[in-house]
């Protein structure tokens, strides 16, 4: 009789067990996507969107995107460069962004017939005051707003990194990206990301909310995104425009963007935040110390972090380990008063 008792114990609890690692592995599922939209269509914003089979590109009143130097528009891809010297190409959004929250997400593939060191230049992705033609390169080294470098070619003979690397910055035109030393005085964070030549999709996310720029990476083929940058005290304003650029000099490789997808954040502000004018706003990072070094203020000046996928996994994990003790422990004491219950018999 107690070994049957014993038995459904443990048979309710293995159940009761199973059923809770679903509810959590559900609640996960739901967590990461909360955290990175992962192509929510209901929150997809068209007008800053491109995508195949990139309608609405060009010249005429009802374009959204127009496109200099040497882009070429096809039905499965945009070249912003093909692979040959000296080229340089671009497309912008021509619908200014008034989302206070956003998340972008850019498809994209370089590749061509360099070996190892042998290719250049890289990918940049925009959101700044001006839509920057690539005419002038000195033009778009004082930007206003921010930037994201895919850069294939080290410049600077330092070692300290690997490339191609990803990085940002954000400037209010007083900055210039130095390209000599590959940007390293105004970034903001970075990471190496092996991007050419790949036989699957490559994908940047790019996430602005509440003051925290969040940049991550998708290159391995592994349907999972990889942290690169997260930085709190970030202000950017609205109004701005969405573009993609790409040169070669010397070096060369073919730059393609396949798709670049907008979507809205679902944020609330404080009725503080709600009435300024974010038209106004200073494109600016509060920090510490130099950008490259930059840390999260310990007094509290930076936003909270959320809590990212794998940390809440963590968290649930924490909590099924904890709910499997209490269940051995309880199955022991049960035992246990079992065995007492017998010397009375």
């Amino acid at each position: 009789m107690a070994v049957d008792r014993k038995v459904s114990f443990f048979r309710h609890s293995c159940t009761g067990v199973c059923n809770i690692f679903v509810l959590l592995w559900l609640l996960y599922c739901l967590s990461a996507h909360a955290d990175i939209t992962n192509g929510n269509a209901e929150h997809l914003k068209r007008e800053h969107s491109l995508i195949k089979p990139y309608q609405g590109v060009g010249a005429g009143s009802s374009s959204q995107w127009d496109f200099w130097g040497s882009t070429l528009v096809t039905s499965q891809y945009v070249r912003l460069t093909p692979d040959e010297h000296s080229k340089q190409g671009s497309i912008w959004n021509t619908v200014p962004c008034y989302l206070k929250d956003w998340e972008m997400h850019v498809q994209f593939k370089i590749h061509g017939s360099g070996k190892k060191n042998l290719h250049g230049d890289g990918i940049a992705i925009w959101y700044t005051k001006e839509r920057l033609q690539p005419a002038g390169s000195d033009n778009n080294d004082h930007f206003t707003g921010l930037a994201m470098f895919i850069d294939t070619y080290p410049n600077d003979d330092a070692s300290d990194r690997s490339f191609p690397y990803v990085s940002a910055m954000v400037s209010n035109g007083s900055l210039a990206y130095d390209h000599g030393k590959d940007g390293r005085s105004t970034e903001l964070g970075g990471c190496s990301a092996e991007v050419r030549n790949k036989d699957h999709d490559t994908y940047l996310a790019i996430r602005y909310s509440k003051g925290r720029l969040t940049i991550m990476v998708d290159v391995d083929d592994k349907n999972e995104w990889k942290e690169c940058i997260d930085i709190g005290g970030v202000r950017l304003p609205t109004g701005y425009y969405f573009g993609a650029s790409a040169a070669t000099g010397d070096l060369s490789d073919s730059h393609d963007i396949i798709s670049m997808k907008m979507y809205q954040l679902m944020v609330e502000h404080t009725p503080e935040e709600d009435s300024q004018d974010w038209t106004k706003i200073e494109p600016s990072v509060s920090l510490l110390k130099s950008p490259k070094d930059n840390i999260d203020d310990p007094t509290g000046n930076f936003r909270s972090t959320p809590l990212t996928g794998w940390k809440v996994f963590l968290l649930l994990l924490c909590s099924l380990l904890g709910i499997v003790v209490c269940a051995v422990v309880g199955a022991v004491v049960f035992q246990k008063r079992q065995e007492r219950n017998k010397r009375f018999y």
